[in-house]
């Protein structure tokens, strides 16, 4: 009898295991998805000059699936959200009317690189992030160029490009 109940407690013991096994799998493959969407979102509000959206601070091993599931569809539809916004400019016509006077958005002539022919230290002063991790502007996409230059819109206006500028009629 005492053999008997060992092994009813052994199984009953490992079925637990095996069902622990499943949820960490489970929140593990979960918050690798938050983290993709987390990340997604932060890196478009870096682009657009935005702060980052803050974290409810909770640990993922700590909530249940159902609740994990639903942190998944936040973050997603915030990157969602983000990715939108950031196809769209407020100044997009315009930085499209001066890159078509300026220059290809690969264009590497140096001392101006991109499709807005940036110097170094305007991408350094505007796109320091981007400048740090993909090096010069001919580098970047042309929604990253162009964010770049709305950062320096709200200091400094369209006069970093003063002769395609005004042939926009922008000045």
């Amino acid at each position: 009898m005492l053999t008997l109940c060992t092994l009813i407690g052994l199984g009953a013991s490992r079925a637990v295991a095996g069902t622990q096994a499943k949820r960490h799998a489970a929140i593990a493959w979960l918050g690798n998805q938050v983290y993709a969407y987390e990340r997604a979102t932060w890196r478009w509000e870096q682009i657009m000059g935005r702060r980052k959206s803050p974290t409810a601070g909770r640990m993922l091993t700590r909530m249940s699936i159902s609740d994990v599931k639903s942190a998944v569809r936040l973050w997603r539809q915030r990157a969602a959200r983000e990715h939108r916004k950031a196809r769209h400019p407020p100044h997009l016509r315009a930085f499209l009317c001066i890159h078509r006077f300026e220059a290809a958005w690969t264009d590497t002539g140096a001392p101006y690189y991109g499709g807005l022919q940036m110097d170094v230290s305007f991408q350094r002063t505007y796109g320091r992030w981007l400048f740090r991790h993909k090096g010069t502007a001919d580098r970047w996409t042309p929604l990253e160029q162009i964010w770049t230059a709305e950062k320096a819109l709200r200091s400094r206006g369209f006069w970093p490009w003063p002769n395609t500028a005004r042939a926009c009629g922008l000045l």
